[in-house]
């Protein structure tokens, strides 16, 4: 593993599948009554979120704490930033506080390549997501969550995605969940297809290593994962469709539309979700849906990640037999 998880195009085949092996070892750690590893005793974590964020935040704080770190939590909101403090002069002081990893959600992109980069601080750095550009945590724990719905939760392991068929449906334009999806689907060897109306897609999307699709209903049949995107209305600036109803009637996901899916295929969402626009409460109630499901896989997968960087690179729960025993 590298010292920083910046974006799911850093990551090659090996380093994706040993963090989801890797997860899948944290989620048995779930299982038990006492949810705790002493593995990041004394290390300190800061949460450094610049963002809004409901899920990613609990996920990563529950994850440090069920990893025994010390974990201290910042909001932009309440803090210097609000008096105009600069980035360099917020992780300047958190450097000299002695940090052992920072976690970082930016509303701008690069943000976190930034802290990374400059030796402003010498500490891990995990992107938790900056502006429109990455989330790799994400995209690992959906990895995670189709790998374990896909394959199976022990036939899984060691395995990759090699000719899943996964559509992401949306808003790809504003979506750094898209964007960190196709990178790592494409390294664990999916075939990824992106659905959204032409204003939705971001220049030189043809690049991407995809294909991309304008039909939702066309694409239904052949997809072992559909994954649904919010439209972003805070990131904004113009009308990109008409009206929500024919948002809803071409691009949103319902009963009679999830009915032409596959037997065996799921649908996802990163959340938060926009009943009635992207999604209907039908779909998003329905076994097949795996919203809650992706939540609980993001403790794992932030486990696996922290435990990684900071711990080692063999899987944190042992099962030595006792011939290994010396």
């Amino acid at each position: 593993m590298q010292r920083h998880l910046i974006s799911a195009a850093d990551l090659t085949r090996d380093d994706a599948v040993l963090i989801l092996d890797t997860a899948e070892e944290m989620a048995r750690v779930a299982d038990r009554p006492i949810k705790k590893l002493p593995t990041l005793r004394g290390r300190t974590v800061v949460n450094l979120f610049f963002e809004d964020s409901t899920r990613t935040r609990i996920s990563f704080e529950a994850a440090e704490k069920r990893l025994s770190a010390d974990v201290i939590n910042f909001t932009a909101k309440g803090s210097s930033v609000s008096k105009g403090e600069s980035l360099k002069d917020t992780a300047q002081t958190l450097e000299a506080m002695g940090v052992d990893a920072v976690v970082i959600r930016h509303s701008a992109s690069g943000a976190p390549y930034r802290l990374a980069t400059s030796g402003w601080i010498d500490a891990a750095v995990v992107n938790a997501g900056d502006g429109t550009h990455q989330h790799p945590t994400q995209a690992l724990l959906d990895a995670f969550t189709m790998r374990r719905r896909l394959v199976g939760r022990d036939a899984g392991l060691g395995k990759d995605l090699d000719g899943r068929r996964i559509t992401l449906v949306g808003d790809i334009l504003h979506s750094r969940v898209a964007r960190s999806n196709v990178d790592l689907l494409h390294t664990l060897g999916a075939e990824v297809t992106l659905v959204a109306p032409p204003t939705l897609l971001p220049v030189g999307v043809e690049t991407w290593p995809c294909e991309v699709s304008y039909d939702l209903d066309s694409t239904l049949p052949k997809s072992d994962a559909v994954m649904l995107l919010r439209v972003q209305r805070e990131r904004m600036n113009a009308a990109f469709f008409p009206t929500e109803r024919e948002y809803s009637r071409r691009y949103g996901l319902d009963g009679d539309r999830m009915a032409k899916m596959p037997d065996h295929a799921i649908v996802m969402h990163p959340g938060p979700m926009v009943r009635g626009m992207e999604i209907t409460a039908e779909v998003a109630d329905s076994d097949r849906c795996t919203v809650v499901e992706q939540v609980a896989n993001g403790v794992s997968i932030r486990m696996a990640v922290l435990y990684l960087l900071l711990g080692g690179n063999e899987p944190a729960v042992s099962h030595a037999r006792p011939t290994e025993e010396k």
